[in-house]
C-alpha cells in the first residue's frame, strides 16, 4: 500500500507540472524516474532500460526516415498536383486532409502536417479565404492518418511495445489498419463535409501584408558626416546600448548590402534600411544623429533578393525559441536572422521585438540568406509557410529512397525482422546514400520525446508490480460486471482520449499498463483494450494541447484555446462510435 501511495504521489506530481508545462516534459519524466528509483519502486540497474526500448527505437528510426523522405521529395510531389485543384472549399479540404492522412500513416504526422501547411495557406491566400478554414482539418487529418499502421503515430509503437510485454508477439505493422481505417475515413468526410461551419473563421490572415504590415515599419535612414555611428562594425553598434531596430540592409553607393556581416562598417552617406515602430525610430535617431531619409511603404522586394529572402516561419513545439526572447537566444548574430516582425493566433505583435517572448505556434516575418535557409531552419525547428521549393535544390533520388523505405516495412510486414531493426537498418542506409546529411541524422530526431518515452516507460511499467495499476484497474472495473464489452472498450477508449487532451505524450504510457492489468481481471485478452488506448491517445482533437499538431496550426490559423473543441468535440464522439464496434470485431474480448 506504501508503494501504491508513493508511486501515486510521483504520477500526480508530474501530471500537474505536464499540464503546467513547466518545466520541460522530458525534464519532469527524468526527475519522475529518479525519484521512483530513490524510493525503490523501480530497480536502480533498470532504470535506464526504457532508453533501449524497442518503441524508443522505433520512433527514433520513423523520424529519421521521415526526415530523408521529405529530403528527397516524396511527399512535396503528390502536395504540388493540390495547386491544379478548383477553388472549392469542399473539394480542397478533402483532398489535403486525404492526402496527409495517407502521409501521416508512413511518416511522422507532424513532419507530414509541415510539409502540407505551406499548401493549405497557398490555397487559403490564392482564394482569398482565411487558412484557419484548412489548417484545422489538415491537423486533423494528420492525426487520424497515423491510426492506420504501426509507425503512424507513437502511441501505436508504444502500445505495442507494452502488449510484448504481456502478450507475444506485439502488434505488426498492418494490425492497426482494421479500425484505424474506418475511423480515419469517417473522420475525413466529417471534417470535409461539415468543417467549414464549426472552424471558427479568423479574417484579416490572408496575407503576409495583412497580418504584418510590414511597409509600416520600414524606414531609411541616412548616415551623415560626424555621425557617432559612422566608422562602427555592426558588431560594435549592437554592442553600444540595447534598442529595438533592425538593421535590415545597407545602401551604398547605389548598392544594396542586405543581410550584412557582423563585421561590416558602417560608413557615413550610408543609407541604413531600418526596421522600428515610431517611438523606437525617433529614439534611434536622436541618439546616433541620424537623418531620416525618408519613410516608404517598401515591399518585399526591397528586402528580398535572390541571395537573402523574407520568408514566414512557424514555431514549433520544442523550438529552441520558445519561452526566449530574440536578446536571449542572439537570433541575430548567432543565426544570422533578422526578426522583422511576430503574429500571434493571426494577429501582429505591436511590443518592441526586443520583448516578446516567442511561444509555439507563433509566426515569425524573418529575413535570412538563402543559403542558410535548411540548416537554420533545421536547427531552430521551424517550419516555413511559403517558398517551400527553395528547400530542394539538390538532385534527388525519389525511387532510391522509396525502396529502401518499402523494402524495411515489407520485412516488418512479413515477420522477417523485428520493427525496430527494419527501421534502423533503414535510417542507416539512408545516412549512407546521403538521403539524410549526418549532422540531420541527429537533428531530425525529437530528442525531448526520446528522453520522455526512456524515461517514463520504467515508470510506467512500475505500475504493475507496485499493484498501482489494480488499484486504477479496480475504480474503472466497479461496474464491469454490469458493463457490456462495449462499455469496457469505451470507457478506456474516453478516458484516455481525455487524458490524452490535457497531457497527450503521457496518456499511452500510462493507460497502456492499466489496460492490460483490467485484461487480466476481467479474463480477456488485452488486445481491445490496448487498440483503444492507442486510438485515444491519438486522437486529441478538443485543445491544441492535445498534440504537437494541434499547436502547430495554432499560429497561422489565428485560432483561439477554445477554437478546437467546436470542430474537435463532434469529431471524438464520431472517431469513439466507429472505435468501438471496429475493435470489438476486429479484436473481440
Amino acid at each position: 500500500m506504501v508503494d501504491q501511495l508513493i508511486l501515486g504521489t510521483i504520477l500526480s506530481v508530474m501530471l500537474i507540472f505536464f499540464v503546467l508545462g513547466k518545466p520541460r516534459y522530458d525534464i519532469v519524466a527524468i526527475f519522475g524516474l529518479i525519484t521512483a528509483t530513490l524510493f525503490g519502486l523501480v530497480p536502480g540497474e533498470e532504470a535506464f532500460r526504457g532508453f533501449a526500448h524497442p518503441a524508443v527505437i522505433t520512433i527514433a528510426a520513423v523520424l529519421i526516415l521521415s526526415r530523408g523522405l521529405i529530403n528527397e521529395g516524396v511527399v512535396d510531389i503528390i502536395s504540388n498536383r493540390l495547386e491544379y485543384l478548383g477553388g472549392g472549399l469542399t473539394l480542397q479540404t478533402a483532398a489535403i486532409t486525404t492526402l496527409v492522412a495517407v502521409c501521416s500513416a508512413f511518416m511522422n504526422n507532424v513532419g507530414a502536417l509541415a510539409l502540407f501547411m505551406p499548401v493549405a495557406i497557398q490555397l487559403a491566400r490564392k482564394y482569398d479565404r482565411p487558412p484557419s478554414l484548412l489548417l484545422m482539418p489538415l491537423a486533423f487529418g494528420s492525426l487520424l492518418g497515423g491510426l492506420i499502421t504501426l509507425i503512424g503515430t507513437p502511441p501505436n509503437i508504444i502500445v505495442a511495445g507494452f502488449r510484448e510485454n504481456a502478450v507475444t508477439p506485439p502488434f505488426g505493422m498492418l494490425d492497426f489498419v482494421w479500425v484505424g481505417i474506418p475511423v480515419a475515413i469517417g473522420g475525413i468526410l466529417f471534417v470535409t463535409f461539415f468543417s467549414r461551419y464549426l472552424v471558427p473563421v479568423r479574417k484579416g490572415q490572408t496575407s503576409r501584408e495583412e497580418i504584418f504590415r510590414i511597409q509600416e515599419y520600414t524606414t531609411e535612414v541616412k548616415v551623415p558626416d560626424g555621425s557617432r555611428i559612422a566608422g562602427l562594425s555592426l558588431e560594435e553598434f549592437r554592442n553600444q546600448k540595447e534598442r529595438d531596430v533592425v538593421l535590415a540592409g545597407i545602401i551604398r553607393n547605389k548598392n544594396r548590402i542586405l543581410s550584412p556581416s557582423r563585421t561590416e562598417i558602417i560608413e557615413a552617406g550610408d543609407t541604413l534600411i531600418m526596421e522600428a515602430g515610431t517611438r523606437e525610430l525617433k529614439k534611434f535617431l536622436q541618439q546616433y544623429d541620424l537623418h531620416l531619409k525618408g519613410t516608404k511603404k517598401l515591399g518585399e522586394d526591397e528586402i528580398d533578393s535572390d541571395e537573402v529572402r523574407m520568408v514566414e516561419a512557424a514555431i514549433m513545439p520544442d523550438s529552441l525559441l520558445n519561452s526566449k526572447t530574440v536578446q536571449e537566444i542572439d537570433l541575430r548574430w548567432r543565426y544570422g536572422v533578422n526578426l522583422l516582425a511576430v503574429a500571434r493566433k493571426g494577429k501582429r505583435i505591436t511590443e518592441r521585438l526586443s520583448k516578446i517572448r516567442f511561444e509555439a505556434g507563433d509566426v515569425l516575418l524573418i529575413q535570412i540568406q538563402k543559403g542558410n535557409l535548411h540548416d537554420t531552419f533545421q536547427l531552430l525547428n521551424l517550419v516555413m509557410l511559403n517558398d517551400r521549393e527553395i528547400f530542394f535544390n539538390k538532385k534527388r533520388n525519389l525511387v532510391g529512397a522509396i525502396a529502401i523505405f518499402a523494402s524495411a516495412i515489407i520485412l516488418s510486414t512479413l515477420d522477417l525482422a523485428r520493427i525496430e531493426i527494419a527501421l534502423a537498418g533503414a535510417a542507416a542506409t539512408f545516412a549512407l546514400f546521403r538521403f539524410v546529411k549526418l549532422r540531420e541524422l541527429y537533428q531530425s530526431i525529437d530528442w525531448p520525446i526520446v528522453v520522455f518515452l526512456g524515461a517514463m516507460i520504467p515508470v510506467a511499467e512500475a505500475l504493475q508490480p507496485t499493484g498501482t495499476a489494480d488499484l486504477i484497474s479496480s475504480v474503472l472495473l466497479e461496474y464491469s460486471s454490469q458493463m457490456t464489452p462495449a462499455m469496457i472498450v469505451g470507457t478506456v477508449l474516453i478516458t484516455t482520449m481525455l487524458l490524452a487532451n490535457l497531457v497527450n505524450k503521457v496518456s499511452a504510457v500510462l493507460m497502456a499498463p492499466i489496460a492490460i492489468t483490467m485484461a487480466e481481471h476481467l479474463g480477456v485478452s488485452p488486445d481491445p483494450l490496448l487498440i483503444a488506448v492507442a486510438i485515444g491517445a491519438t486522437c486529441a482533437f478538443l485543445t491544441p494541447l492535445g498534440h504537437q499538431c494541434n499547436i502547430l496550426v495554432l499560429g497561422p490559423g489565428g485560432y483561439d484555446f477554445t477554437d478546437y473543441w467546436k470542430l474537435g468535440l463532434p469529431l471524438s464522439i464520431i472517431v469513439v462510435l466507429i472505435s468501438i464496434p471496429a475493435i470489438l470485431w476486429a479484436w473481440p474480448l
